[in-house]
């Protein structure tokens, strides 16, 4: 089982950065948007590193207070998390 958690939030994070992505490109172009709960539902459940790093890079969401806090948080709370996973499967590591 703890095999598949790094994998699940490696995957929801390349999910939640592609979504910030796109979410730019089609603010920019006055396109239908993804909704916020969408972007949240998904760096919640497992893409807080993907949705931090995509809004970031793509300068998206970065006015936005909640979001600046909220998706840092997340990402504190997942690279805990895996380092966590890691260590209790090596515990000579460290």
């Amino acid at each position: 089982m703890t095999e598949i958690i790094p994998f699940f939030i490696l995957i929801m994070s390349v999910i939640s950065f592609v979504v910030m992505g796109y979410d730019k490109s089609q603010a920019k172009n006055h396109k239908q948007r993804v909704s916020e709960r969408t972007l949240w539902s998904l760096a919640i459940f497992g893409g807080g590193i993907g949705a931090y790093l995509g809004m970031q890079l793509f300068r998206h969401k970065t006015k936005h207070t909640n979001f600046r806090v909220g998706f840092l948080m997340l990402l504190i709370v997942y690279v805990f998390i895996l380092f966590w996973l890691v260590k209790a499967n090596n515990p000579s590591m460290i």
